[in-house]
């Protein structure tokens, strides 16, 4: 890992879930020295991603370094200090009134190491009329409007089948950091750098989100079929399904000639973009009644030889398995002691200048596995530390 591009970063990590989480595994997959800081054992929290062991949370805190601190204590609180005055970047993800009650937010850290950059994760953020509400995944959906974009049409809202609210602000506090770095090179400042469930969401609507802010359109379900262009959709083969993407002229008048069908593209209902979308319904029975006399193979081969996007509906099994996954090496191994050797999800960035890691440095920790090496290297005496473990700090 001392090769990769951010292996002179030092990160303490305070976050739990799963938003925090994602944004470290990020800093932590390309070389940070990540240091997961968690209640001891005797506080009584319990890891809330299904267990240490499970795939879960071996993929969510991979590369990382592991140790226990109280910080409701007060000598647990120092011991963390002192730690931030040697760190360059903290991550948490505690509701505000929590962070200021333990002692551990932005200014009390900036005040021993104003070089520090301060990551905060929230549901709905810092401030404003929300702020103090606890925020997950699928409350967020609900509440960014997501939700009543997904799904099949006056079928109810429906939750998007990943943790897309999670996942998508840990990418932006990611993403984040490695701007307040680029700024901390030309500056020598650290800052407070923070997103949120909610905005990270309403940013990810996008073209749908812009459709209102421009001009009050008010986006509805569409089901498997695309808001605004067509032919853009799901459609039925003789041995399943396929999606196709076939929306301008140029892949429309290819999919008709090259499925023997021209009048199609000529006919007055489908030759412009959008007669396609005002007469999907009709277009799409009669895509079908061809479609649905090819395999899925050749109909995907056909469609991607002249140009059509169309790829097949994988169950995540067959996902992984597929020759171009195959190809990118999306599985990597790691070892763990109790475990075993097993697969975990690559990050999905390629480097010119970095070769991606053929294999993760560490599996995902035990409970305060690295007490003992971490504050060894802080500069603490083994008393000092038996001192903190008998006082249960550690």
């Amino acid at each position: 890992m001392a090769d990769l591009p951010l292996a002179d970063y030092t990160v303490l990590d305070l976050t739990l879930a799963r938003a925090g989480p994602a944004a470290v595994r990020l800093l932590a997959d390309w070389g940070a020295d990540v240091i997961r800081i968690e209640p001891p054992s005797s506080s009584g929290v319990v890891d809330i991603a299904g267990g240490r062991h499970s795939p879960d949370s071996q993929n969510l805190h991979r590369n990382k370094r592991a140790i226990t601190i109280d910080l409701k204590l007060d000598e647990g609180r120092d011991l963390f200090l002192r730690l931030a005055k040697k760190a360059d970047i903290v991550v948490e993800n505690f509701r505000m009134d929590v962070k200021y009650r333990l002692g551990v937010d932005y200014e009390s850290v900036k005040n021993i190491n104003p070089a520090i950059i301060y990551a905060s994760i929230s549901g709905f953020g810092q401030d404003g009329p929300y702020s103090d509400r606890p925020g997950v995944d699928q409350i967020i959906q609900g509440t960014s409007g997501l939700m009543s974009i997904t799904g099949e049409p006056e079928q109810g809202p429906m939750r998007v089948g990943i943790a897309i609210s999670d996942t998508s602000a840990g990418m932006f506090l990611g993403q984040g950091i490695l701007l307040a770095l680029l700024h901390r090179e030309k500056t020598g400042e650290g800052q407070w750098v923070h997103t949120s469930l909610l905005e990270s969401m309403v940013n990810k609507l996008d073209f749908q989100g812009a459709r209102y802010t421009m001009h009050r359109e008010v986006a509805v379900q569409q089901g498997n079929n695309h808001p605004t262009n067509s032919p853009m959709g799901l459609f039925d083969t003789s041995d399943g399904q396929v999606n196709l993407a076939a929306s301008t002229n140029k892949m429309f008048r290819a999919f008709c000639e090259k499925m023997e069908v021209p009048e199609m593209a000529g006919d007055e209902r489908f030759n412009t973009g959008r007669a396609r979308v005002k007469h999907r319904d009709e277009l799409f029975a009669e895509m079908n009644a061809i479609t649905c006399r090819q395999t899925t193979a050749e109909f995907v081969t056909k469609m991607n030889e002249v140009g059509c996007p169309c790829g097949p509906i994988y169950n995540i099994g067959e996902a992984f398995e597929d020759e171009q996954v195959k190809f990118l090496k999306m599985e990597r191994p790691v070892s763990h002691a109790v475990l075993g050797d097993f697969n975990l999800i690559r990050t999905p960035i390629n480097m010119s200048a970095f070769a991606t890691p053929e294999s993760f440095d560490r599996a995902g920790p035990e409970l305060g596995e690295h007490n003992e090496e971490v504050l060894l290297e802080a500069g603490l005496s083994e008393e000092e530390i038996e001192a903190l473990r008998d006082a249960f700090v550690i």
